[in-house]
């Protein structure tokens, strides 16, 4: 069963089913939102954002126009998502940047994902790291700015 909580400001009618948004979420006309998210306190989510099926979106998360998140994807708590490599004050770009992170990828809290990049399938970014360029699938990135440091395989999915 999709749930809103009476507090978000939910404008768009694409939202799949069992999604839950949270309280003080904005979501705008035409973002597209999967099944079965969860969409946690304190969230935006713009106008030109596809989101895909089973996705995780922790509080304190703002979702720019230009971004695209494939099934079974985590961002964690304060993850910074950016769409324009030059911002200046009232003077936007004819067409933002697209952002691709694909299926099954988890963005550690407090992570920077410079616009324009792809976070590959079933990559890992930890927590703090800012990725500059894009992460290959079933990469762990670290740092600042993140690089690879491993490989993630099928039985060892989490930082060890």
């Amino acid at each position: 069963m999709t749930s809103f909580h009476p507090l978000a400001d939910i404008q768009s009618t694409a939202i799949g089913e069992g999604t839950r948004i949270w309280q003080f979420v904005v979501v705008l006309h035409d973002a597209v939102v999967g099944r079965d998210c969860n969409i946690n306190a304190h969230c935006f989510i713009e106008n030109d954002v596809v989101i895909g099926d089973r996705v995780t979106v922790k509080c304190g998360v703002y979702l720019w126009d230009g971004l695209r998140i494939a099934d079974d994807v985590f961002i964690g708590p304060n993850v910074t998502f950016t769409n324009d490599p030059f911002p200046r004050s009232r003077q936007h770009p004819e067409r933002f940047l697209t952002t691709h992170i694909e299926a099954g990828a988890s963005i550690g809290a407090g992570a920077v994902i410079l616009p324009g990049l792809t976070v590959g399938a079933g990559a890992m970014v930890g927590a703090g790291s800012v990725v500059t360029k894009d992460v290959p699938a079933r990469a762990l990135v670290v740092g600042s700015p993140a690089r690879v440091v491993r490989y993630l395989d099928d039985n060892h999915a989490s930082i060890s």
